[in-house]
């Protein structure tokens, strides 16, 4: 039996299975008055209307219609923070009153506070609040996310945490990608110790990670305060060995050598780059490192925003990811950071849209499966309260999404 999605307005999706870098960025193939033909989760067939096998379907086929609306891939959310437990809305307060992010983390607050109530918290809290975000990101019209660990802090709380995300993935429509950030801070425990945590992260939580293949990536903080680059070198290169392919947290707060860093590593991403130097660019540029931005925090903490239009045109790929954390982006939905990347960043919604789905997905090695429509990928799509693109990203602040399609099956709408 198929699924076959008609009467699309127009569709619009960026191609091929490896990030769009530079011009490429923008260039969205757009098909109008078009159907879509999955069968088996994958997408078999892409006609225009009244041709092909799939126009017509048969006995059995569910048919959607989507009734001259826009059609994109699922969105691909490539930096979420999203299993924890105790939101942190009385940070507000701080945060109003000046107060910065590395402020409030050193009264005890920020990631700190999160580490308390995770490491108290048992598998199935930790599991029902992450499927109550994950139904959010889904009817929002995310289709695939990462999700890092890192509110634990010990080998046994990020075990619990990862193990906890894996569970996630298995029981939700979600696809879930796995990423360990044991280094996402220096517990209170190892306050002034950083290096003997850094010694705890090589010798023992990583290699339990591995073991248990509760993982695919290594991130880690590379911080002022936090973790510096020669110790993220170190966790990061130690995650290589052990078959993590590594990210970094890099520039978010100040210019610490992060994004270099990322280069010489040759990091599938660098993420954040608010402070990014051209040292740091040209490093990630010449190493394919993929900039994975996170524009909601920077509108939600009142930063700056990374310097996105010139990362393009240095031949950066970039992807737009939602960055959510109980934090500094207490926030499910990607439609809201790609406008804000669109409204801030200045991209066109063609380099945004392949931000948020192509690659985003080649972030997460993930995508030759999804981040784009095209024959032989996964049935992730998204049909839109939209006549075209440009009215995605020009009507803004409200849930957009009409229909969600997971591997070929309406899971939402």
């Amino acid at each position: 039996m198929a699924t076959i999605i008609k009467n699309i307005g127009l569709l619009a999706t960026p191609t091929g299975t490896v990030a769009q870098k530079g011009e490429s960025q923008g260039q969205i193939q757009f098909i109008a008055d078009t159907y879509i033909m999955m069968k088996d989760g994958l997408i078999e067939e892409i006609g225009k209307a009244g041709t092909g096998k799939g126009w017509t379907g048969g006995a059995g086929d569910t048919v959607i219609d989507a009734q001259g609306l826009l059609a994109t891939p699922g969105l691909v959310d490539a930096h979420t923070h999203l299993l924890f437990a105790g939101w942190r809305q009385r940070e507000l307060a701080f945060k109003l009153k000046g107060l910065s992010y590395l402020d409030i983390l050193a009264k005890g607050g920020g990631i700190l506070h999160t580490v308390e109530q995770t490491r108290k918290a048992s598998v199935d809290e930790l599991i029902l609040q992450g499927i109550k975000s994950l139904d959010i990101m889904l009817a929002h019209g995310t289709t695939t996310c990462e999700v890092k660990s890192g509110y634990g802090l010990t080998t046994e709380a990020e075990l619990k945490s990862l193990r906890a995300i894996r569970q996630l993935g298995d029981m939700h429509a979600v696809d879930v990608v796995s990423t360990f950030m044991g280094a996402h801070a220096v517990p209170v425990e190892y306050k002034g110790r950083s290096a003997e945590y850094v010694r705890l992260l090589c010798e023992e939580m990583i290699p339990h990670v591995a073991q248990e293949r509760l993982a695919e990536f290594c991130d880690v903080f590379c911080e002022t305060g936090v973790f510096t680059v020669a110790e993220s070198e170190q966790i990061l290169e130690c995650g290589k060995r052990c078959g993590l392919m590594p990210k970094i947290h890099a520039e978010e707060i100040t210019t610490l050598g992060g994004a270099e860093l990322a280069g010489k590593v040759k990091a599938i991403s660098a993420e954040h780059l608010i402070h990014a130097d051209d040292k740091g660019l040209a490093a990630m540029a010449a190493a394919d490192v993929i900039a994975v931005l996170l524009p909601g925090t920077s509108f939600y903490l009142g930063e700056a925003f990374a310097r996105a239009k010139e990362m393009i045109e240095q031949g950066i790929a970039v992807a737009v990811a939602s960055d959510f954390n109980p934090g500094s982006c207490p926030n499910e939905s990607l439609q809201i950071p790609m406008n804000i990347a669109c409204l801030k960043y200045r991209l066109t919604p063609e380099q945004v849209l392949t931000a948020a789905t192509l690659n985003g997905a080649a972030a997460i090695h993930r995508s030759a499966l999804v981040g784009s429509i095209e024959p032989g990928k996964q049935g992730d799509i998204v049909i839109w309260n939209a006549p075209d693109l440009n009215f995605l990203f020009y009507h803004w602040g409200v849930n957009q999404v009409k229909t969600v399609v997971k591997r070929g099956q309406r899971v939402v709408g």
